[in-house]
């Protein structure tokens, strides 16, 4: 079996050089299967160039703090959107609507504008809401990112830093966590001890338990 490590954070880049962020790993709890990366693309310096897109896993190489799109730039803006930005604006004069992805800019009276290209505007309070796509029985998703934790029995035991899964079908193995709450460099979890995903990852072992899954040294 051939694992990668998808990790929440890493740069994810497409055949012609075009690079975003992994936002979130989009999973299908019933499987246990991670469907898609959420990536948001053109990140550099905190510049974003359009809103974040799903990508099905089957499209994704590499592994670690670089990942690899099979997508050029053009290909990856096709892609359906894994967020909308809903927000009313003044822009000294005619106010302007700030509409659901598909539909993008509308000022009062005028075209719509594509939504695909919508920038993130500097201190302009938007509201992001992040989409979740449905899996083909109708269960819906879930996507976990650098907001959320993993919890032992006992108590929160860090954030999620990565999931390790099965290249070719998307199986979960190993939820990994940063070492710091653990002093640990790398913390692994089978997913055998994954209870849930409702609010984070919830184990079904205790903190203590966790530290004696490490490998000594």
């Amino acid at each position: 079996m051939a694992e990668i490590t998808l990790v929440i954070g890493a740069t994810a880049r497409c055949s012609d050089g075009y690079s975003g962020e992994v936002k979130s790993l989009v999973i299908d709890p019933d499987v246990r299967v991670v469907t898609h990366l959420v990536v948001e693309p053109g990140v550099a310096d905190e510049i974003r160039s359009g809103l974040a897109r799903f990508v099905p896993l089957d499209h994704v190489d590499g592994s670690g703090e670089e990942i690899r799109l099979r997508y050029t730039e053009a290909e990856f803006k096709d892609l359906d959107p894994a967020e909308e930005t809903l927000a009313v604006l003044v822009l000294g004069g005619p106010q302007v609507q700030l509409l659901p992805s598909g539909e993008g800019w509308r000022s009062a009276g005028g075209p719509v504008a594509d939504g695909r290209s919508i920038q993130r505007i500097p201190d302009v309070d938007l509201e992001t809401v992040a989409l979740v796509p449905e899996t083909e029985a109708g269960t819906t998703e879930v996507a976990a990112g650098h907001d959320d934790h993993v919890h032992a029995t006992d108590g929160d035991i860090g954030p999620l830093w990565a999931l390790r899964v099965d290249s070719s079908d998307g199986r979960v193995t190993q939820v990994l966590l940063a070492g710091g709450y653990l002093e640990l460099e790398e913390v692994a979890i089978p997913i055998g001890h994954v209870a849930g995903f409702d609010d984070g990852i919830q184990l079904d072992i205790t903190w203590a338990q966790v530290q004696d899954l490490q490998p000594s040294g």
